[in-house]
């Protein structure tokens, strides 16, 4: 796979030289990066010569001055030039099984690759991670990586994820430990499997590795209606029993859908320390909150406003909290409208995973002015949903206006909004 380009950053070097989308880097001071971290290291110095092939096939050598650490603009449609480490396990919780056919190319995509991990905070299960790589990692010293791990009981862990090279994990993570290198850590919580005692070993044996331990998620398992293996889901009884066996483990947050099913109230903000693993459920709803008491709102509006905020079922107590806040404004009316997910089951309540057919069964009989969603619910940079629907189809099947805000864990978007009404 060559380093693509996929755009350019405005008023850069790759901008003054022309650089455009569809054009190809091939070198950097005589050398092929094969990804991102190659092309960061080989961009740090004043003096770079770069090859260029353009989209039109001729081949451009660049010789350039610059900053030590100036960028040099170009965006890739990949952060991995070679191919992908692809994921060798077959974990029995996999996401990527439990999907019907027909969805996006990129949907069915497993990577296990540490590179990604480092540069985009994927997780890696290390079960490929060669003594190549290691090398490399220490060579660097990269870091912090984010790592899957879900138990630390070898047979387990061989059991569950499906793969003999599994059992080897603290013999990874303690080479991480030793070598002085960072990582947050994971565990998808399935119960029967790792949950209880098993979920107590596991919590004892991460705490033990110090302080290159910077974190544990703890995530409920997610299954669609589409899995062929029968897994237990997280009931109030099991989330009871893991809050309260991690409770024992100041590295250890549960995932903000355990307190949930848990019954319980979503922890305060030092509960979370520096919010390391957002991106994994583990948070987020009160970041959403605190955001939102930091915020100034108008007093009243110059004339009536009806929005709907159209969120995840899993987000609806924290949008629940705002709109209370929200319809005390003069001429406001905030409305919740959580979006079920019928396509992959109950089980799932996440906004990233709703799709456009979803989402219009929920609104397309509601009365507003404008609806709000989060981007998350489309495809980066497009706007398509997982099931290759555009918003202009949404738009046209429910006849609503709508406004997606940028920022997951902020309402900020809203109450501008508000505002520029005002």
């Amino acid at each position: 796979m060559p380093a693509v380009v996929s755009g350019v950053i405005e008023n850069s070097i790759a901008d003054e030289l022309e650089i455009k989308e569809g054009d190809e880097l091939i070198s950097i001071d005589g050398q092929i990066p094969q990804d991102m971290i190659d092309y960061n290291y080989l961009c740090k110095n004043e003096l770079v010569t770069i090859e260029i092939k353009k989209i039109n096939g001729e081949i451009e050598e660049i010789e350039l001055e610059k900053d030590y650490d100036e960028d040099l603009g170009i965006i890739f449609e990949s952060a991995v030039f070679d191919k992908v480490k692809p994921c060798l396990n077959n974990c029995i919780f996999c996401f990527v099984a439990q999907q019907p056919k027909g969805l996006r190319d990129t949907l069915y995509i497993k990577d296990d690759d540490y590179r990604l991990s480092y540069l985009q905070g994927t997780y890696i299960t290390t079960t490929n991670l060669t003594e190549k790589d290691k090398k490399r990692i220490a060579k660097l010293h990269l870091g912090p990586f984010y790592i899957s791990v879900h138990t630390t009981n070898p047979e387990l862990r061989v059991k569950m994820l499906r793969n003999p090279n599994a059992g080897k994990i603290m013999e990874n993570l303690n080479w991480f430990k030793n070598n002085d290198i960072p990582f947050h850590t994971q565990i998808v919580l399935c119960p029967g499997y790792n949950d209880g005692a098993e979920l107590e070993r596991t919590l004892k044996d991460l705490s033990d590795l110090g302080d290159n331990l910077l974190s544990i998620a703890i995530v409920p398992v997610g299954t669609t209606q589409f899995r062929d293996i029968e897994l237990k889901t997280v009931d109030k009884f099991v989330a009871k029993e893991t809050l309260s066996i991690a409770k024992k483990y100041p590295k250890a947050n549960c995932s903000d859908e355990i307190f949930l099913l848990a019954e319980e109230n979503i922890p305060q903000s030092d509960y979370y320390g520096n919010f390391s693993q957002l991106d994994d459920g583990v948070g987020s709803l009160r970041m959403l909150m605190d955001d939102f008491d930091d915020l100034d709102l108008p007093k009243s509006l110059k004339k009536p406003l009806n929005i709907c905020i159209a969120c995840s079922v899993a987000a609806k107590s924290a949008f629940n909290y705002i709109a209370e806040k929200l319809n005390k404004i003069k001429n406001l009316t905030v409305q919740i409208n959580p979006v079920k997910s019928t396509y992959w089951g109950n089980n799932i309540t996440v906004a990233g995973l709703i799709t456009s057919e979803d989402l219009i069964s929920s609104v397309k009989n509601i009365s507003a002015d404008y609806i709000f969603i989060p981007s998350i619910m489309l495809k980066p940079y497009t706007d398509l949903f997982l099931d290759g629907n555009s918003m202009e189809y949404v738009k046209e099947k429910t006849g609503q206006n709508f406004y997606i805000t940028q920022n997951n864990y902020s309402v900020t978007e809203i109450i501008d909004f508000l505002w520029d009404f005002n």
